[in-house]
C-alpha cells in the first residue's frame, strides 16, 4: 500500500549541516528532500526551530519522514510534544541521529535553551542512532532518550558525534537505519489498515 509516495525532511543541528555532512548528501540522493532552514543557526532559539520545523510539516503536501542530527533530535521531540494533531498525523517516522545531550555538564551555552529535553513518548515510529564515543551525548544517555522517546535504538562503536568530523560524510550505512525505520512504519500501517 505504497500509494501515496514520502518526503523527507532534514533537520540539522547546531551550525547546520555543511555541503560534505551526510545530511547534505542524502538530501542531494533521496527523493522529495528538502531541508527545515533555520534563521540562525549560531545562537538556535527552541521556539524558532520548532515553529521552522511546523511550517515545513504543515507545508507538506505528502507524508513526512524526519531524518534529523544533534540539536535537530531535541527539536523534534520538543515540536511533538506541542504539535497540533493535524500536523503530527503527516509525520510517518523519524531517524533521530547523534542526539545532543543539551542537559549535559559542559554543554555549549548556545545550545542550553533548549533544555529540558522532552520526555514524551513520540506518537510515530523512530530510529535512535547513538554512538559509544560521542561527546555530545554518552551511549547511557542516547538509550536513555531513545526508551522515553519510544525509539528503537542503535549505537554505534567509535562513529563521535556522526558528522564530518568523526568521517561521517556521505554515510552510506545510515540508509540501513532509514530501511529500519521504514520497515517499523510499514508494520505500523499494516495493523492499522
Amino acid at each position: 500500500m505504497r500509494s501515496q509516495s514520502l518526503s523527507y525532511l532534514i533537520l540539522p543541528g547546531w551550525q547546520g549541516s555543511p555541503d560534505e555532512h551526510w545530511q547534505s548528501h542524502w538530501q542531494r540522493s533521496l527523493p522529495n528532500t528538502s531541508r527545515v532552514e533555520q534563521a540562525d543557526w549560531q545562537q538556535p532559539d527552541p521556539h524558532s526551530w520548532v515553529d521552522a520545523l511546523e511550517r515545513a510539516v504543515a507545508a507538506a503536501q505528502s507524508p513526512v519522514v524526519l531524518i534529523a542530527h544533534s540539536l535537530g533530535c531535541v527539536t523534534v521531540a520538543r515540536w511533538a510534544a506541542q504539535a497540533p494533531l493535524a500536523s503530527l498525523r503527516k509525520v510517518r517516522g523519524a531517524l533521530l541521529v547523534a542526539p545532543a545531550d543539551v542537559e549535559r555538564p559542559g554543554c555549549p551555552e548556545a545550545l542550553q535553551g533548549f533544555a529540558p529535553i522532552s520526555r514524551e513518548l513520540l506518537p510515530f515510529p523512530s530510529v535512535l542512532v547513538g554512538s559509544d564515543n560521542d561527546q555530545a551525548a554518552s551511549a547511557v544517555r542516547a538509550l536513555e532518550l531513545a526508551r522515553d522517546w519510544g525509539s528503537q535504538p542503535a549505537i554505534l562503536p567509535g562513529a563521535g558525534h556522526i558528522n564530518v568530523k568523526s568521517g561521517h560524510q556521505r554515510w552510506e550505512q545510515g540508509f540501513a537505519y532509514l530501511y529500519r525505520l521504514q520497515q517499523q512504519m510499514e508494520q505500523l500501517q499494516r495493523r492499522s489498515a
